[in-house]
């Protein structure tokens, strides 16, 4: 969990978001915030919990048997025609966790900006952050820094 400067600074921008987009293993970490931000949490818990319940979220899996959190879809394939018509559809932004889910939004061309938060703790394995053979011309549009290590990078991507 982020401390209270981050976490408050992750809720300012998801404010915003109106739909999220999931592979199967980041929704089923996300998928907790069906239940957290209780009244004996943080504030700041509260406040992302809150903001999380009420997106729109689709989650891409093909094992999963259904989705248990409200707002939800489920999907088995990542069609991009389909996030084509979201994104024209959809009055706010719309994010995207999960690398796979990620790098496939990246490579059919469908991905506007590049939010990274980068954490001073490192831990070995997992998937690339980008996929292998994508490459992307960026510009910065934002950066922050925190009392803790973490900063927080935003890019336009160029076509």
């Amino acid at each position: 969990m982020p401390d209270p400067e981050v976490h408050a600074f992750i809720n300012d921008l998801e404010r915003d978001s109106r739909h999220h987009l999931y592979g199967r293993r980041m929704y089923e970490v996300m998928s907790a915030w069906e239940t957290m931000g209780g009244p004996d949490e943080d504030p700041v818990e509260q406040d992302y919990a809150r903001t999380w319940r009420a997106a729109d979220k689709t989650v891409y899996s093909s094992s999963l048997a259904s989705a248990s959190t409200s707002n939800t879809t489920l999907e088995r394939e990542f069609r991009p025609a389909d996030i084509s018509t979201l994104k024209a559809e959809t009055d706010g932004r719309i994010g995207i966790g999960g690398a796979t889910i990620a790098g496939a939004a990246l490579a059919a061309g469908l991905v506007d900006e590049l939010w990274q938060m980068i954490f001073p703790v490192s831990v070995g394995g997992g998937l690339p952050f980008l996929p292998q053979g994508v490459t992307l011309d960026l510009t910065l549009l934002a950066e922050q820094r925190f009392a803790s290590g973490v900063v927080y990078l935003r890019y336009a991507l160029h076509r």
